[in-house]
């Protein structure tokens, strides 16, 4: 259930406070340095927070690497790498989801890096196991319901969504957002593809209106009484919590939250994440701005400004997550969730969840 802790802190106080934070000496990695006048790195992001912004600017401060930035859609950013080729300036890409990462890899996107002190911060399950990229932020995929109209222990596992107490009770997103993929990836993971679909089936049948709008839209349909229950990041109930308009603050608290299959196989986990681009003009620099942003100053900064879990073990969760205690996360490594991408998008079209 959710708690909205007394002490919140906005992104305005946790970013303002970032940028004040004492110059650190950082352990960059810093072969192959080349000598330029003004020193870049170029970023093709699909992460549009005000967190990611100040973090840039402050790794300039410690590093003297201006960050240049091109923010779209994951699918535009990859479809830009492809067109460019050889040319592209870009030096890295940030984006969403296991999925995406595994995308920009196969159609050979970026390389492989090497380095201790990613291996270090970053455990085997949120990187690739070969180096093309590393995970920076954990979402969690959470069930929302409302909470004067659900009972939660009705919902111990994302498989209980399927039966028929809760037909006209599901609001979900289209079939064709990348969260809704990864998750079916992981249950053709977790219990193979008949299964799978008859969970997608099960589900269809439970709708309470046609797939739409973003896992903020789901819970506000949550909380209006449109569904009763959603499959939702869980960093969005956060920031809604922590908002600085009242009346999303109030919504939020109708929701309560929870974590499935805590007696199984845990809790289905996805990452932001980061590679260097196979091309990248300036690859020392691209591995010095991966390497602070899984510094413990980062995480932490991620945590506390957009609520989205660690990637980094040991650094403070912030205090609404803390509100919501620990959890146990589906050990799949995530590099698989790409492979079974395109099998979980075939089960959606058959089981008609659009």
């Amino acid at each position: 259930m959710i708690h909205s802790p007394s002490n919140r802190p906005t992104a305005r106080r946790v970013l303002g406070s970032l940028l004040l934070v004492p110059t650190l000496v950082l352990a960059f990695s810093l072969q192959g340095c080349q000598d330029e006048s003004e020193p870049v790195v170029n970023v093709y992001s699909h992460r549009h927070y005000d967190t990611d912004e100040a973090l840039f600017q402050r790794f300039t401060e410690l590093s003297g690497i201006r960050v240049r930035v091109v923010s779209a859609s994951a699918d535009e950013l990859i479809a830009r790498l492809e067109r460019e080729g050889q040319a592209s300036p870009a030096d890295v890409l940030i984006t969403v989801d296991a999925g995406r990462l595994h995308r920009a890899r196969e159609r050979g996107l970026l390389q492989p890096v090497s380095s201790d002190l990613l291996d270090e911060a970053v455990p085997m399950d949120y990187r690739d196991p070969e180096g093309f990229w590393y995970g920076l932020t954990r979402r969690v995929r959470i069930v929302a319901y409302a909470r004067d109209r659900v009972d939660p222990e009705l919902l111990e596992r994302y498989e209980d969504l399927a039966d028929e107490e809760w037909t006209g009770r599901v609001v979900a997103r289209s079939s064709e957002n990348i969260y809704n993929i990864s998750h079916m990836a992981s249950l053709v993971a977790a219990v193979g593809v008949e299964e799978a679909e008859a969970w997608a089936e099960g589900v269809v049948a439970n709708f309470a209106r046609a797939p739409q709008g973003n896992d903020t839209d789901q819970i506000r349909d949550v909380a209006a009484g449109i569904g009763d229950v959603a499959l939702v990041n869980s960093y969005y109930v956060g920031r809604l919590l922590n908002s600085e308009d009242a009346e999303s603050r109030q919504l939020a608290q109708r929701v309560g939250i929870l974590f499935p299959n805590q007696d199984d196989r845990g809790a289905h986990v996805n990452v932001s994440g980061i590679g260097v681009t196979a091309h990248a003009p300036n690859r020392a620099h691209a591995l010095q701005l991966i390497e602070f942003l899984v510094s413990e100053e980062a995480q932490r900064a991620f945590a506390e400004a957009n609520f989205e879990y660690p990637v980094r073990p040991g650094v403070a969760w912030a205090p609404t997550l803390q509100a919501w205690g620990e959890f146990r996360s589906d050990p799949l490594p995530l590099a698989q969730l790409g492979e079974l991408n395109n099998e979980a998008v075939r089960i959606f079209d058959r089981a008609g969840w659009r």
